[in-house]
């Protein structure tokens, strides 16, 4: 249930179109599933903006579907992130209209009615193998709302390849940079915009990097004012803090178009 709904079930209680007990009954359903299993959210969307999302590690592919199948019993969209394949196939089976981003290991289930993206979020990866994390972010930002571009392997080693790309930089309204390594991809791209940009390290690297250990500290000492730093690897998190602030970004425009 989002806000729509639920503003049309107080009118139509309000009109005596409904009756008081339905629609408590309705409410109840709000609070929570308990699956045994999961106890499953359902006033995530009330109060944050967006259903609860599934992370598919470490949890069956039964207790995926099990899960899906309660969020969309009261959403329109599900997006399950660290899906297998396996995990994909079986709620594939469920949902015809599944669809899997396989590098990101992303599944969306998107019902709504269909509606433009709004804003820019750009995300950046100094190389290749930061694309999978990077594919979790731009997959998540775009369910969000959010209007997605992706700028791929233009790390350090090779400046000039994201120099030749300041102009879509400054244009974004926020900006994912995923990097492995020494992370410094996040300080050069901080330094080139005044846009949030939020830095995600991955754990890709030799063995000193251990693990994106090296990337998330040289990201959290950045001399750049305008980086933040989700964990090792978590391009879902970044994807929903971009998606965050371009939808309060394209909301105080809207705002200010309506209001002049």
């Amino acid at each position: 249930m989002n806000d729509e709904t639920l503003e049309n079930l107080i009118h139509k209680v309000a009109k005596g179109e409904r009756d008081p007990a339905d629609a408590l009954n309705e409410l109840r359903k709000l609070i929570a599933s308990d699956l045994g299993y999961a106890h499953v959210d359902h006033h995530r969307m009330l109060r944050c903006g967006f259903s609860e999302v599934i992370f598919c590690e470490g949890k069956t592919p039964d207790q995926v579907v099990g899960i899906g199948k309660e969020i969309l019993g009261s959403s329109s969209v599900l997006l399950a992130t660290r899906a297998s394949e396996e995990v994909y196939r079986a709620l594939k089976k469920t949902h015809p209209d599944a669809v899997y981003n396989a590098p990101g290991r992303c599944v969306v289930i998107d019902r709504r009615k269909a509606a433009p993206p709004v804003g820019s979020v750009i995300v950046v990866t100094a190389g290749t193998s930061d694309i999978p994390v990077a594919e979790e972010a731009k997959t998540t930002a775009s369910v969000m709302g959010a209007k997605v571009t992706s700028l791929y392997d233009v790390g350090v080693a090779g400046i000039h390849r994201v120099l030749g790309r300041i102009d879509a930089l400054r244009d974004a309204r926020a900006l994912v940079v995923v990097a492995g390594m020494e992370g410094a991809l996040a300080s050069v791209v901080g330094g080139l915009v005044d846009r949030p940009v939020i830095a995600v390290p991955t754990s890709i690297g030799y063995g000193a990097s251990f693990g994106g250990v090296a990337a998330l500290l040289g990201m959290l000492n950045s001399c750049s004012a305008n980086v933040a730093v989700v964990n090792i690897n978590n391009g879902f998190g970044a994807g929903t803090m971009a998606a965050l602030i371009n939808r309060g970004v394209f909301e105080k425009c809207d705002e200010d178009r309506r209001s002049s």
